[in-house]
């Protein structure tokens, strides 16, 4: 059965719960990945998200900060979570379908402002949360999986604004497009997001900086759709939904979606 999926860094899903609710019923993907709820998972707001059809939701919350969740209007097993890098943070949870697809939901640490471990404590966790995440899917080689979610990292040159200006900038710095790089190498993940649209300058996030984001449109790619080979070729209709990030009280990220024939 055909689905579509989306991912989506809503940066508090109970503040930006009416964009949520203007996505699930305008665009009406069957499942939707949500990072930084910021959100103990008991006060995430599903009664709205259920009146619309999805009634199944496996997430991870903690109050005031991080948070992941899949809902989904087709239904869900929880299959755990990964404390990667010891960092007690809820930023991995997966879940797995009837047809026995897992979808793995990810906020990876953003970094702070120095690309730099020696004085900057949370660029090195972001580092070592990437390793063992690499260390993890080698491991245990992941079949008929689905891998999202912020990543925090602009891999491709086009996934920036300006690759000149950005490669010193934590999120496009050489290290941290390596560490992803094996990262999606041990899972043997295929980006789904550039099979699809594979050229041009391609964006899922925009500074609240930038008074005139659209203008401006000095975007990043953080936000990804991964997924294993076995299933990669049955991707299709990616797009990221630019406009979102123009919605009243928007998140600084727009949803990117796949669907996919299974």
């Amino acid at each position: 059965m055909p689905f579509t999926l989306a991912t989506w860094n809503i940066n508090s899903v109970r503040l930006r719960e009416p964009i949520v609710l203007k996505l699930l019923q305008e665009e009406a993907p069957d499942i939707l990945c949500l990072q930084e709820c910021k959100s103990p998972v008991e006060k995430i707001p599903t009664e709205g998200f259920a009146a619309l059809g999805y009634r199944h939701m496996v997430a991870r919350g903690q109050k005031g900060y991080n948070g992941v969740a899949i809902l989904s209007k087709l239904p869900l097993t929880d299959v755990g979570d990964k404390d990667f890098a010891s960092l007690g943070h809820a930023r991995h949870v997966a879940a797995r379908l009837e047809d026995g697809t897992t979808i793995h939901n990810f906020y990876v640490p953003a970094g702070g402002d120095k690309p730099d471990r020696e004085v900057n404590e949370k660029f090195g966790q972001k580092l070592d949360y990437l390793t063992e995440m690499r260390d993890w899917f080698h491991a245990d080689k992941p079949q008929k999986s689905i891998l999202v979610g912020d990543l925090n990292i602009a891999p491709r040159e086009d996934d920036v604004w300006n690759h000149k200006q950005l490669t010193k900038i934590v999120s496009h710095t050489p290290i941290e497009i390596e560490h992803l790089a094996q990262t999606q190498d041990a899972g043997g993940f295929v980006d789904v997001t550039r099979k699809d649209i594979p050229d041009g300058q391609l964006y899922s996030w925009w500074s609240y900086r930038a008074r005139d984001w659209d203008t401006a449109d000095k975007g990043r790619r953080l936000d990804h759709i991964w997924a294993t080979p076995d299933i990669s070729n049955a991707t299709h209709s990616s797009r990221v939904l630019r406009e979102a990030r123009g919605w009243e009280k928007p998140s600084d990220h727009a949803p990117v979606f796949a669907t996919f024939d299974l």
